[in-house]
């Protein structure tokens, strides 16, 4: 079982990117780029450097009073502003009211970063700085924002009183509305060679002889495939997901959530319109691969699959959406131009 994500041994990637970035100026930062790459903990290391009492130019030292409070997440100055389920899911403590709310069950959790929590991000962003370091606001993922959260930020984002610091870190930059981009400094994720990526996953515990094909099923991204990891994935298993797709065989993907689901379907139609089109697949191995499947089928599957990942957090029932997701990917793979 890999460490959770707070816990995990700093990436040398990461750490160069912070580096870069604390040598450079400004007051608001956005971290772009694909899941998996470590946004969240680029986000933390700024932050915590630039509260840290005896930050070096490679980052914060960790030990000071002031970084393990970032630690343990009780810093009086460090704002981070997540969807409630993240916070939960990261051991992130809720304010007084929401989780007053959540336990006397007057509503669940929201998946989004509501506007209250960003109004009080606000508010605190004017406070004096408790440990006399400036104050910092993280949000993540920042797409999680709606139009009125993000409204709720943009004139504090523009005009930030005193020494207050933003940095806003996202997988999925285009949903952020431009207004909010435009009044930040942009970076970027750097992706990890194959070889630092495994010596990484290999340091946390993947075997040698899995840490290269659970890399690949990643897309190259460690983070993602530390996490396949810990979920207990068995890399030699990857074809036979193949074959039970190409079968429809709903029952194999019984214990799966639908979001991992979702996220395989999209790698496999991935790679058969690669495969398609003579290109090398990007998850799969060649000798997975039989036959030359429709295009004009593979297409309507991806666009079904992106529609899809946009509503498969309503609470639809998980057993059926399981299987039509299933026996689309079944028509889908035995179609044939």
């Amino acid at each position: 079982m890999s460490a959770p994500m707070s816990e995990r041994q700093l990436a040398p990637w990461i750490a160069v990117q912070t580096a870069q970035l604390l040598q450079q100026r400004g007051h608001a930062w956005l971290l772009y780029g694909p899941s998996g790459l470590g946004q969240f903990r680029l986000a933390m290391e700024m932050a915590s450097a630039w509260l840290c009492e005896a930050v070096g130019v490679d980052g914060a030292c960790g030990s000071c009073a002031s970084c393990h409070s970032v630690h343990v997440h009780t810093h009086a100055d460090l704002c981070v502003l997540m969807p409630e389920t993240t916070m939960l899911q990261h051991g992130w403590p809720l304010s007084e009211k929401a989780q007053t709310e959540i336990d006397d069950k007057k509503r669940k959790p929201s998946r989004e970063i509501r506007v209250d929590a960003m109004r009080d991000a606000v508010e605190f962003s004017q406070r004096t700085s408790a440990r006399g370091r400036g104050k910092v606001v993280l949000v993540f993922p920042a797409e999680q924002m709606n139009a009125i959260t993000a409204n709720a930020l943009l004139k504090t984002l523009e005009e930030p009183p005193g020494d207050v610091k933003f940095v806003l870190a996202t997988e999925s930059v285009h949903q952020l509305l431009p207004t909010i981009r435009s009044r930040c400094l942009g970076h970027a994720m750097s992706w990890p060679s194959t070889a630092a990526g495994q010596q990484w996953l290999e340091a946390h515990g993947v075997p040698a002889t899995q840490s290269a094909l659970l890399l690949r099923t990643a897309g190259g991204r460690p983070d993602e495939a530390l996490d396949s990891f810990a979920r207990g994935k068995e890399v030699g298993a990857w074809s036979s997901t193949l074959q039970a797709l190409s079968r429809g065989e709903a029952a194999y993907f019984k214990d799966w959530a639908i979001a991992h689901l979702v996220d395989t379907l999209q790698m496999v139609c991935h790679d058969a319109m690669a495969q398609h089109a003579g290109a090398q697949p990007r998850f799969f191995a060649n000798g997975d691969w039989r036959g030359n499947t429709s295009w004009t089928a593979l297409s309507g599957w991806s666009q079904a699959l992106m529609a899809t990942r946009r509503t498969m957090d309503h609470p639809f029932n998980t057993g059926l959406m399981l299987e039509a997701l299933v026996a689309q990917a079944k028509t889908a793979l035995n179609s044939r131009d």
